[in-house]
């Protein structure tokens, strides 16, 4: 049996399967996990996360528990392995939305059933295996290259995106501000499977630097979900971080441009830039639905 806490333990022809998978189960949907049962525990809220998962299951024949942490007697302080082992032995899989990454792998070491990040403090692969179904559909590999910049926080994408970049071979740059940090631990992954794959990883301070003569632009909230206190300190650090018309004439003129929402207009990127590029945003949302079906297929094989 196989967890999905982070693409770190898949190879890269893993999640090629998953991206492949997935964009047939897009033109062509099956019932492949007839009656097979998909509990969804949530920390945090969620709006595609949770519409993509309840709507993968169901369409694949299966059913879905959602499963507030408020309600569950974790909510009262029972041991997370405790609860493990009675909800990872009662379904098929277990979807995580958690505030802490530590929550996934105490749970997925006494589940019986596969657990799947649905997003931690440091992760998000689901997000990643949608943007890849994207990039896919948009045409934006080449050579089996994609050349892709990332500008904002170093959080949980930042973070997914590059795992994926060094496992599949990819060109990545990110810019982030001064006195951020990619965490240790992910950074010496990347640069480790880099070696093996080819992909090249640069680190900038710079969104125009990071910008040029790519194909794929990846922003996200600078804000995220329970770092509401620290708002203002955040707007200060990255003040002339938005990706707006100026930033995205660095890029490639038929560059596509992703983020994994909800964004905000006037702060990680503007207006006119959203709307220019809502077309595959929106597309890059509704493209969690069918990398969840694919990989929920993979789990159980």
């Amino acid at each position: 049996m196989k967890h999905f806490l982070t693409l770190m333990d898949y190879s890269k022809e893993d999640i090629l399967t998953i991206i492949n998978h997935a964009s047939e189960l897009k033109i062509n949907p099956k019932k492949l996990l007839q009656d097979k049962t998909l509990a969804m525990i949530f920390e945090k809220n969620s709006t595609r996360t949770r519409m993509a998962f309840e709507l993968a299951i169901t369409e694949l024949g299966g059913k879905a528990i959602f499963l507030n942490s408020n309600d569950l007697q974790l909510g009262r302080g029972e041991p997370i392995k405790d609860t493990a082992r009675v909800i990872g032995s009662m379904v098929d899989f277990v979807m995580m939305r958690v505030k802490s990454h530590d929550s996934l792998v105490e749970f997925a070491k006494y589940s019986k059933a596969p657990v799947i990040n649905a997003l931690s403090d440091f992760y998000h692969p689901t997000q990643i295996l949608g943007d890849l179904l994207t990039i896919k559909e948009w045409g934006k590999e080449k050579d089996n290259n994609v050349k892709i910049a990332f500008v904002g926080d170093s959080n949980n994408v930042c973070n997914s995106w590059l795992i994926a970049s060094a496992i599949l071979g990819y060109e990545m740059s990110i810019a982030i501000p001064k006195n951020y940090n990619i965490n240790t631990k992910i950074w010496d992954f990347a640069v480790k499977k880099s070696k093996i794959s080819g992909a090249k990883i640069s680190l900038f301070h710079s969104k125009f630097d990071a910008l040029k003569n790519k194909d794929v632009v990846i922003t996200d909230t600078w804000i995220s979900m329970g770092e509401e206190s620290e708002k203002e300190n955040k707007l200060k650090d990255f003040n002339g971080f938005i990706i707006d018309d100026d930033a995205m004439k660095q890029a490639n003129d038929d560059a596509i441009l992703l983020h994994c929402l909800p964004a905000y207009r006037g702060f990680e990127i503007s207006d006119s830039v959203f709307e220019k590029h809502s077309k595959v945003i929106f597309e890059e949302a509704v493209n969690r639905l069918f990398v969840v079906k694919a990989l929920l297929c993979f789990l159980y094989k």
